[in-house]
Parts: C-alpha cells; sequence; structure tokens
C-alpha cells in the first residue's frame, strides 16, 4: 500500500509541475465551485456547505471505469459498498463504519428507505446513462432527512433533457456478461422527456452466480414555460443466483428475484424571496428468495413494501438569513409470509437557519428534526453546522448532531432456523461531531475531515455461545466509532487537453471488536483502511484512459489491492470501450462468504443520433 501511496503523492506533484509549464486559462471540467448542492433543504453552493459532501460529477462517472453505480460509489473514500458478485445484483452501501440499514438512498431528493430491510438499499439506484451527479453526505443527515440517514445519506441526481438525442449502448464480455440499452431524449415546445430500457445479463463467474437484471426508467417535464410539472418513473428489477449470500450450505443454490418501483410527481413555487416545492410519491419493492433455486417449495420468503408519501419543502431568504423548513408524511404497508402483515405511519418536521455574520465570512446553521412513527413515537434530531471562510477558496467547518434509526421489520420479526428477530429491540441512538477544512477551485478541490460518534443500541445479529445456531437481533452496547477522510483531485491540462488525478484515504477506529467476531453476524468487517487513486487521460483528440486503484483493509485483518482500467476511442458518433476489472486477479471478499470475481474484461459500442 505505501509504494502505492507513494505513486499517487509522485503523480500529483507532477501534475503540479505539468500545470506550471502551461500558459493555459483555468481549466473548467465540472467545477464543484458551480455545483449546487440540492441535498439540503437550504440549496447552496457546494463551497458554502458547512459538511462533509462528496460530489461525482458527469465528468466523474465517464471517467469512471464503472458499470453501475455500486461500482462508482466505491470509488470514494469513506464509502464501502460490499458488492456480492458482479452486475449490482446485490450490494450493502456503508458510510463511515455504519451498519448497511443506517444509510439513506434518494433519487432527486426522494427518500428510498425500505422497511423491510436495508438490503434493498441499492435496488433502487439507477443506470449510470440517466445520472446527472450524485451527492454523498457524510455523517448524520438526521437533521434533514429523518431517521434513515443515521451515518449519512446518497443523493442521486438525474438528467432534465438530452437536447433530442438518441444513444444505443451494447456491451459484452467475460462470464458471458452481455449488456444492451437505449437511451432517448424528447425536447418539445412545452414538454421534456427522458427514456432509458436496458438489460444486463450474465451466465456467472462461479455456481450458481448468473443475473438477468432489467432498467428502465422515464422522466418527463410537463408544462414548462408556464409551471412545470416533473414527473420520475422507474422499474428495476433482478433475477439472480446467490450462492452463499446467506449460508454457506453447498447443497441449497439460493436464488432471488427483487422487483424497485417508483412513481415521483414534484413542482416549484417562487415568489420573491419563498421557494416552496411540494412533491407526492409512490415506492413499491417485491423481494422473493427460495432456498433452493429448483424446489420453490422447501423454503420461500415473500415480502411486497409499499411507501406513500407525500412532503412540502421550502426556503425563505430574509435579512436575518435563509430559512429552511418543510413536513412529510407517509404510509408503510407489508405483506410477507415471513414478518406478517405490517404497516406504520411516519411525519416529519423539518426547520433549519442559516445565519450569515461577519461579511458573510462565518455562517451558523442550527436545525431540528422532529419525527412521530406510530409504532415507535416521537423522537428529536437536533444538529449545528458551523462554517468561517478563510478565503474566497478556503473554509473551515464543524458540526454536531443526534441522529437515530428505528429497526426494521426485519430485526423485529424475522424467523429461519439460523436468525431470529426481537420484537423487544429499541432504536438506534447516536451523537456526532465533525470538523474539517475544504479547498475549491475550478482545477483543484481538497478536503480533509476528522469525525466521531458515540452511538448506543446498535443492532447486531449475535448468539450468545459458539455451540448456539440461532443468531438473535440485539441491542449491542455503545460503540464509539472515530475516523479521518482526506479526498483531493486536480484537473490541469497537458497537450491542450484535460487530465485528472483524484486522491482519496479514509481511517475508521471503532471498539467494535469489544463483540466477539465469532458471535457477531455483521458489525466485524468495516473498513479500518481506505485508499484510493484515478487517473484520467487524455493524450490524443478521440482517445481517453482511466485507470482506477483501490486498497482496503478491513477490522478483521483481511487486506487486498484491486485494479481496474477503462479506454475509450470515439470515431464520429461511434465510441468503443474496453473496460477491465480487477486486473491484476486479486482475491477477496467484500461482503459474507462471497468470493469476488477474477479479473475480467468487458467490450463496449455506443453509438449516437442527435
Amino acid at each position: 500500500m505505501k509504494k502505492s501511496i507513494l505513486f499517487s503523492v509522485i503523480l500529483l506533484a507532477v501534475a503540479f509541475q505539468v500545470k506550471a509549464q502551461q500558459d493555459d486559462a483555468i481549466v473548467k471540467v465540472d467545477s464543484l465551485s458551480e455545483v449546487v448542492v440540492t441535498a439540503n433543504r437550504i440549496n447552496l453552493p457546494f463551497k458554502e456547505n458547512s459538511r462533509t459532501i462528496n460530489i461525482i460529477t458527469s465528468n466523474d462517472i465517464k471517467n469512471s471505469a464503472a458499470v453501475n453505480v455500486a461500482d462508482l460509489l466505491q470509488q470514494v473514500a469513506g464509502v464501502d459498498i460490499r458488492r456480492r458478485g458482479t452486475g449490482g445484483s446485490q450490494a450493502d452501501l456503508y458510510i463511515r463504519g455504519g451498519g448497511f440499514d443506517q444509510t439513506l438512498l434518494l433519487i432527486d431528493g426522494v427518500k428510498m428507505d425500505d422497511a423491510q430491510t436495508g438490503h434493498h438499499t441499492m435496488n433502487a439506484a439507477l443506470p449510470l446513462e440517466v445520472i446527472e451527479r450524485i451527492e454523498i453526505i457524510k455523517g448524520p443527515a438526521a437533521r434533514v432527512f429523518g431517521q434513515n440517514a443515521f451515518a449519512g445519506a446518497i443523493n442521486i441526481i438525474t438528467k432534465k433533457n438530452l437536447d433530442n438525442a438518441v444513444s444505443l449502448n451494447v456491451e459484452a464480455g467475460s462470464f458471458g456478461q452481455l449488456n444492451g440499452s437505449v437511451t432517448a431524449g424528447v425536447d418539445k415546445e412545452n414538454s421534456t422527456h427522458i427514456l432509458h430500457v436496458g438489460r444486463m445479463t450474465s451466465e456467472g463467474y462461479r455456481n450458481n452466480s448468473d443475473y438477468d437484471n432489467g432498467n428502465y426508467f422515464l422522466k418527463s417535464i410537463f408544462n414548462k414555460n408556464a409551471q412545470p410539472i416533473e414527473m420520475t418513473a422507474s422499474f428495476l428489477e433482478r433475477n439472480f443466483g446467490a450462492e452463499n449470500f446467506y449460508t454457506t450450505n453447498p447443497t441449497f443454490n439460493e436464488y432471488e428475484e427483487t422487483q424497485n418501483s417508483l412513481l415521483a410527481f414534484s413542482t416549484t413555487f417562487k415568489k420573491n424571496k419563498l421557494k416552496i416545492q411540494p412533491r407526492i410519491y409512490w415506492k413499491r419493492n417485491q423481494d422473493l428468495f427460495l432456498l433452493r433455486r429448483n424446489e420453490p417449495g422447501f423454503y420461500r420468503n415473500m415480502h411486497i413494501s409499499n411507501k406513500i408519501g407525500v412532503e412540502t419543502n421550502a426556503s425563505y431568504a430574509s435579512k436575518l438569513g435563509i430559512t429552511g423548513f418543510g413536513v412529510e408524511f407517509s404510509k408503510i404497508y407489508l405483506r410477507s409470509n415471513n414478518l406478517g402483515n405490517q404497516n406504520r405511519f411516519m411525519s416529519n418536521v423539518f426547520l433549519e437557519h442559516r445565519f450569515s455574520v461577519a461579511d458573510n465570512k462565518l455562517d451558523i446553521t442550527p436545525g431540528v428534526a422532529l419525527t412521530y412513527f406510530s409504532d415507535f413515537k416521537f423522537k428529536a434530531f437536533p444538529g449545528l453546522d458551523i462554517g468561517y471562510s478563510l478565503t474566497n477558496t478556503f473554509k473551515v467547518y464543524g458540526n454536531i448532531g443526534y441522529t437515530y434509526r428505528i429497526p426494521t421489520y426485519t430485526d423485529l420479526f424475522y424467523n429461519d432456523p439460523v436468525t431470529s428477530g426481537n420484537a423487544d429491540l429499541e432504536p438506534e441512538e447516536a451523537f456526532a461531531q465533525e470538523l474539517g477544512l475544504k479547498y475549491t477551485t475550478p482545477e483543484f478541490n481538497a478536503s480533509v475531515a476528522v469525525f466521531n460518534r458515540d452511538a448506543d443500541n446498535l443492532i447486531d445479529y449475535i448468539r450468545n455461545d459458539v455451540s448456539e445456531d440461532v443468531f438473535v437481533a440485539t441491542n449491542i452496547t455503545e460503540v464509539n466509532t472515530k475516523g479521518l477522510e482526506l479526498d483531493a483531485a486536480y484537473n490541469f491540462k497537458f497537450k491542450d487537453f484535460t487530465q485528472t488525478l483524484s486522491v482519496g484515504y479514509a481511517f475508521l477506529d471503532d471498539n467494535i471488536l469489544d463483540q466477539n467476531e465469532e458471535l457477531s453476524r455483521y458489525s466485524l468487517n468495516t473498513l479500518k483502511h481506505q485508499y484510493t487513486t484515478r487517473l484520467s487521460t487524455q493524450l490524443f483528440k478521440n482517445v481517453r484512459q482511466n485507470i482506477i486503484y483501490k486498497y482496503a483493509e478491513r477490522t478483521t485483518g483481511q487486506t487486498y489491492n484491486v485494479w481496474d482500467a477503462s479506454l475509450a476511442v470515439k470515431v464520429k458518433q461511434a465510441e468503443f470501450t474496453i473496460t477491465a476489472s480487477n486486473i491484476f486477479d486479486a482475491d477477496y471478499i467484500e461482503s459474507g462468504f462471497v468470493p469476488m470475481p477474477p479479473s475480467n474484461v468487458l467490450f463496449g459500442l455506443r453509438y449516437s443520433f442527435k
């Protein structure tokens, strides 16, 4: 690892030297200085936010060598995506050592949480072709989003138009991978539409690891010349072999099918200094699990959850600053042969105010969220953000906040021969603090943050003795988590083309090892050290290449190094791509008992019509 870090440092130094020899003007590649972060009640430019926020821009996505969102998020230090195989069939999302139930995913601000289990969080992740950018908020975000944002939140922002363009994409490669998609944009006089239809298939890289996944997405903006109404609709289905996802028994041949649906309508009213954004949405998740793929009657779980929500977010600017406020009501219905028939009503009220003093150099943002759950009553999440702009590009910031997570229905009621829920579980709680520095220019962005989280009543599946077979959902003792994160990205010119070098490092220390490794199912696999590097270069007009390096050391002592790369050659309206993953054939496991795929390659062709 030390050699890899040294290599990246040398590359960064060389990049600065190259820049010093250039007479070019400022390089602008999806400049973060100009990005307005929408994952807050108060929308602010990136550099004015007093929180640790990572932005994955459209240019980052293009140069990521990623095939899906799970692959993409793995390149962000502090974000842990634990995949079980290829194709994004199942991947769990973790931020700063939190659990997979403790990170909230949003699509254009719509909460994609699932009351059944956090295992379904990434089922809602959209295809890369329709994503404009991704906002990653690290640290407790319950004050802004409510209870599921325990350790952080990720907001996927979709594109608004494609200027009457149509693109066809075909990919084929190792393990019988065959992917195809069509993405089309229609821009009419008073409406705009984006349509995506795609399918990803594979024979699998090991026994019972095949998949057949479909992606369907529609975004329309109606009445755009008067009062625009935005509609987002998606349907994502995944059918995959789940070998050793949950057991080590070689005779089971597990299998799973999931469906994730979203339909949302929103609009924005603006009058003078007041902005109001109402939204109504419906979200559905379906999960079918077979313990024996070829014997459906042996053991079968079927869960269907529906969430209906309505919310209004608003902000008002005055001489005293900007006030953000909002209210949300939602109802959840669950039908399950294992968890029973359940329902839950939730309501949330949010309020925050941003003061700016000392010639707008000092900003102070206190806020609170009040939440009611029909089965866990009232909870409050206060928090405070403070930032001071030392210069126009350099800012120091800090924040504190309380966060909270109620148990999922799986935590409460799930039952099988080796797993037992616990209806007496208490909600998880935590108090978190953070201090950071950020430097933001069109050419160079860097940030460093230190954080601490004191959590109580964390939920894990525990057995009292190694002789016992059943893991029981339990509120474990207090857990302290602290860490450090570094991020830097530099855009520079070489041979009249823009080059990008980005590095990230995250260190995590917790006392989770006080729990016995042999007695805990989920807690003992956090990332202790994480290092990422991406070098995106272009030496010729129509050719670009990307190299991605990832290093991980987990709490259990497991370490691995993974290299990915991609090459893209554009010829008129066609683009040919080669994506190589795990180039040096690293042997590693990210989650459970599932070894990740060996080295593999994917060849692609994209053709665009205007």
